[in-house]
């Protein structure tokens, strides 16, 4: 798993850029560090790999239109493997492809030209919402058979088989089990795994949540998510907290 432990309250917010441009790579980080953030940079995806396997990494400003690996496939790969923040800036502005970026996991999406304070107060927020959620963990959750430790991240099925959860699929799941039973709207599931600064794209739940229900389907018999129509979804299963 890549590096990425979390900041301690006597260090540094360490930003990794990952930009082919070096001149707006420049422009960004300077203003960063003004800012009192630790910065390292990268022109590639080698690169930004090599950085992590050597930093602890706290958010990942990821470019999207990047020659070779583009940002997408980076953000994808890195929700996977690490618990690290993902920032991904674009000019592609454009809501589908905005949707597309929260699809794959990252915390936040900017469209370029991205005002420097904007992306400032954006990394804040998210890494608020972060230690938010940290504060919360240390809890074991049962449901229909299955174990979801919050501290380890781990997700086991009714024959303890670990399986693997997305950072944005970690967020919706943990969502759920804190509030089973309850009708939850696509806009609550938006709030409550990624902020209320966040816009509200429907089709990113939707597509996140119907992913999280084939993973339990597949390993279950019984109905787990449960879509309720024109209101949004509800976690169906009894939910035991250890």
């Amino acid at each position: 798993m890549m590096n990425a432990t979390p900041t301690t309250p006597n260090e540094l917010t360490r930003v990794l850029l990952v930009d082919d441009d070096d001149a707006l790579r420049k422009l960004i980080g300077d203003f960063l560090r003004g800012q009192a953030f630790e910065v390292l940079e990268a022109a590639s995806g080698a690169t930004m790999r090599q950085v992590l396997a050597a930093h602890r990494v706290d958010v990942v400003i990821l470019d999207v239109m990047m020659p070779g690996e583009d940002g997408l496939s980076l953000a994808r790969e890195l929700t996977a493997t690490s618990d690290v923040a993902v920032i991904l800036v674009s000019a592609l502005g454009e809501e589908t492809d905005r949707i597309v970026g929260l699809e794959v996991g990252a915390d936040d999406y900017l469209p370029k030209p991205a005002s420097p304070r904007e992306l400032v107060a954006r990394i804040r927020a998210v890494l608020r919402r972060r230690r938010a959620g940290e504060k919360q963990d240390g809890r074991v959750y049962e449901f229909e058979g299955w174990t979801f430790d919050v501290t380890r991240r781990v997700l086991r099925d009714p024959k303890s088989i670990v399986i693997a959860l997305s950072q944005g699929e970690f967020a919706l799941l943990r969502t759920f089990l804190e509030r089973p039973q309850r009708v939850l709207s696509r806009e609550q599931l938006l709030e409550y795994t990624r902020g209320e600064a966040s816009e509200a794209f429907d089709r990113a739940i939707d597509t996140q949540t119907s992913r999280l229900r084939r993973k339990l389907a597949s390993r279950s018999e019984v109905e787990i998510i449960r879509t309720i129509r024109n209101e949004g979804y509800m976690f169906v299963a009894r939910v035991d907290r250890r």
